[in-house]
This record gives structure tokens, sequence and C-alpha cells, in this order.
């Protein structure tokens, strides 16, 4: 089921107001991008189970000494995936989304972690597994990642959410390489959005169970609803963020906006996760520009 046309029109009209207010802030855009390079980093690898928190990232990101041991691996995918992050936003305007570009995000992911595996597809007698299912052979892989992406590169028709929330599905499910699946798809989700002129998003560890629960209700039922109603939301935050800061707002915790304004703290929430006011999070906390006009 296509994302909904309220939905549709919002983001519309939201990536229209960044639009207009994008030219000659071009460097305040890229230094909000950078700084939640580390943000990024910490959520996808926390959907993946690694341990560091966002602090003991971003320590890592600036060669800063940790509290506590940690292991080298983790170590090597916060830095490399931070790599790869700043890599698909300065060359998303060079090339189309294709096999070799992914081949080439891998390799920079997973390198110096496991040289053997990183850069290729699984090979004969390579298997993995997609939460309780096992994914399909090795044999098939290849074949399967070409479809995905023709049918990524031919659908005119489609809204531009509903195409990437099919190929992060269907990407998912072939999970074409040994280690790393999860998190180069959730870079492809932002290298397809940088491609269309629109800003990266962040699925969130704490979304965790719904960003699972995309992939049952695809294979089980094949709807596509449920990853397109989240990257939507991502998408809406995403573009608020950068929206407020175009316009100079200054920016405040949403839990003071709320003290400031003698506000339903519970309503002002909801409203935030529904993305029906300008509010967005940085390292966890919600806030919100200080124009907003009470309601």
């Amino acid at each position: 089921m296509p994302l909904n046309k309220t939905a549709r029109d919002r983001i519309q009209a939201l990536k229209e107001e960044y639009e207009r207010l994008q030219p000659g802030k071009e460097s305040l855009l890229k230094m909000i991008d950078e700084a939640e390079i580390p943000e990024s980093v910490y959520n996808s690898n926390a959907i993946e189970n690694s341990t560091l928190t966002l602090k003991e990232t971003e320590k890592i990101l600036m060669d800063m000494e940790l509290a506590r041991n940690v292991s080298i691996r983790e170590v090597f995918e916060a830095k490399n995936l931070a790599r790869v992050a700043g890599y698909i936003r300065d060359k998303s305007n060079e090339s189309a989304m294709n096999e070799e570009l992914i081949l080439l995000l891998h390799q920079m992911l997973i390198g110096g972690i496991d040289d053997k595996i990183a850069g290729r597809f699984r090979k004969e007698g390579e298997y993995v597994r997609v939460g309780t299912q096992v994914a399909p052979g090795p044999e098939l892989v290849k074949t399967m990642i070409a479809d995905i992406l023709v049918e990524y590169s031919s659908d005119m028709t489609s809204y531009f959410i509903d195409k990437i929330a099919t190929f992060h599905l269907d990407f998912e499910i072939v999970h074409p390489f040994n280690d790393g699946n999860g998190r180069i798809g959730r870079v492809l989700i932002n290298y397809q959005l940088l491609r269309l002129g629109l800003p990266g998003v962040i699925i969130r560890d704490k979304e965790k169970k719904i960003y699972y629960k995309s992939f049952d209700d695809y294979r089980d039922k094949e709807n596509k609803k449920t990853m397109g109603k989240m990257l939507s939301l991502a998408l809406m935050e995403s573009l608020h963020k950068r929206v407020t800061y175009l316009k100079g707002e200054n920016v405040i915790a949403l839990s003071d906006y709320v003290k400031q304004h003698s506000k339903s703290a519970s309503t002002l929430s909801n409203a935030a996760r529904r993305q029906t006011i300008p509010a967005f999070r940085e390292k966890g906390v919600w806030k919100i520009g200080d124009s907003l006009s009470p309601t």
C-alpha cells in the first residue's frame, strides 16, 4: 500500500521549504550533516547489538580515550561506518546506485574487521539468517540484487518513499553479505535520499521493534506500509530539523517549551512522534524552534 496523500503533501511542503531556504547556507547544512554522523553511527550499530553508547561512539570518532575497555571490532565498526556516511554525502551526486557502489561501501565498512568477506557478496557455502528465516542461497544473490536495482531504477511512477521502502525491504531479505547487511542497507536509504536532494535519515535503535516488524509485515503479508510510514516520519523529522536551523530559530528542548507555554507534555510528545509539530531529536532529546506558536 503506497504512502497516503496526507503524508505525501506534508513531505512535499517541507521539501519545498527546505529547497527555498538552502541557497547560500550550504556550509550550515554540511555542519548539521557532520554533527549528525555520531548519532547515526551509534543507532545503526546499536540495532546490530553493539554495546557502545552514543557518548562512547562520539569519543571513538574523535580519537578520545574511553572509560572502559571495548572490543577492537566495535571501534572499527564505529569508525568505518562514519567513514561510509561521510563518503556517501560527498559522492551521492556523482553516480546512481549500482552493484559496484554497494560492494565498495561494504569494503569500506567491513575492511579491517574481516577482510575475507569485505567487498563481496556471499559465495558458495555461505548462508545467513534474516531473523528466523534463512536468506536466499548464495548462488541467487547476485541475480536478485541486480533485479532489485533494475526495479528501483526503472520505476518511474511510484512515490519515492515507497520505492526506497521496497528496495530496503528486498535488500534485507536477500541479505547479500556475510555481515553488515543492515548497516549497508540503511546507508543505501540515505544514498537514495541524497540523490534526490533530500537529507539523510536516522533509523533509531529505540524504534527497532517497529523496524523489524516492517520486515515481518512485508514477508508475511506483502505489506510495505510499515516501512514506508517509518521512513516518511524519519524524513519529516530530518527536514524539520534542517528547516528550523535554516530559519535561524533558537532551538530549545521540547520539555522546556512545555514548561514555558504550560502545555501538555504527553500531547506534544505524541505530536512530535507523529511529526505534526516541527520537532526533531538531537542525541535522543526532542527539540523544537522556540518561534512555534503555542496552540
